[in-house]
């Protein structure tokens, strides 16, 4: 049977906050016009991301402004439309709730805060509990870095300068704008870069927004890293150690190597390989989760999602 076409593309998260001691909360949200119990969702606007969408309806349905973490999962299932049923896909995130409070509205007149287990039985629907579960897996609160593939630049073969000064393309502003916009939701803050004009100018919009400079990363650009895979590989799990949400522009040649060596090191499955090759598509983002164990060994990477120029959404992993 063919694969039934998305017609409605949504987006959600499981709400968190911390609880008692090291335990979390979850928001759970009843809707009156359906009369259930559901993690917050809705509709992505024309021309919106997933990751946006999440941010937004969560403010709109619960009142908290929040901070997206990993990608958990994506859950289809049929809604009827004006022609008959029709296939909905909802991209659900993890988001830990910031400044914010609970007001009734249109779509939403209760919110309960709730141990994960308690919000389990209270949830009417079994693609919510599936998603609550994936939540769970791993600890909630972890370290996210953004590892962004510089966005189109002119053709090499038709730049006569330093190949360091190619600049991007107007098709590598439009990505860097969309990339600009997208990053909000996981509120970076810092940005660090390859020193290649390219990789520069795709993260310059978010360092603007943020009021900080570009930090140079020597060790992450094409040449740096070869010269020493392991020293590379160091350097980003020490920006991860550092703490914050650093977002960082790297090349082709480097990403897929150093995200393909944490994923393996750690046990993490990849949601985008092809042939063999982790997807580094330019403009493109990996969106990277690491716990700090106990133990101090140091960031273990425990989620990698990927999101494919011009970013709409993540690629769901096989899970």
């Amino acid at each position: 049977m063919a694969e039934q076409r998305v017609a409605v593309r949504a987006a959600g998260a499981v709400l968190w906050r911390p609880g008692d001691g090291s335990d979390v909360e979850v928001a759970v949200v009843h809707r009156p016009r359906y009369g259930d119990w559901s993690l917050p969702k809705g509709k992505l606007d024309p021309g919106e991301t997933a990751p946006v969408a999440a941010v937004r309806e969560l403010r709109e349905e619960t009142g908290y402004d929040s901070v997206l973490g990993r990608f958990l999962q994506r859950i289809e299932y049929d809604v009827s439309g004006r022609r008959g049923r029709v296939r909905k896909a909802v991209d659900f995130f993890s988001a830990e709730a910031c400044a914010g409070r609970f007001e009734p509205n249109e779509e939403v007149d209760e919110l309960r805060w709730l141990p994960p287990s308690e919000a389990e039985t209270v949830l009417s629907y079994s693609g919510d509990v599936a998603v609550l579960r994936e939540f769970c897996a791993v600890p909630a609160r972890l370290t996210t870095l953004l590892l962004v593939r510089h966005a189109k630049a002119g053709k090499r073969e038709e730049w006569t300068g330093d190949d360091d000064l190619r600049p991007l393309s107007e098709a590598g502003f439009r990505q860097a704008d969309a990339l600009r916009l997208l990053v909000r939701a996981f509120r970076p803050d810092r940005v660090l870069s390859a020193p290649r004009l390219r990789c520069v100018q795709t993260v310059q919009g978010v360092a603007e927004d943020l009021g900080v400079e570009v930090g140079h990363e020597p060790l992450l650009s094409e040449e740096g890293y070869w010269a020493d895979p392991v020293l590379g590989t160091a350097r980003l799990l020490a920006i991860v150690a550092d703490g914050g949400t650093p977002v960082v522009c790297s090349q082709g040649g480097v990403i897929p190597d150093v995200v393909g060596t944490l994923a393996d090191r750690d046990g993490v499955e990849l949601s985008a390989v092809k042939h063999g090759t982790v997807a580094s598509k330019k403009g493109s983002l990996w969106l990277l989760s690491f716990a700090d164990p106990a133990d101090g060994t140091g960031p273990r990477l425990v989620d990698a999602d990927y999101f494919a120029s011009p970013l709409p959404s993540p690629v769901p992993a096989e899970r």
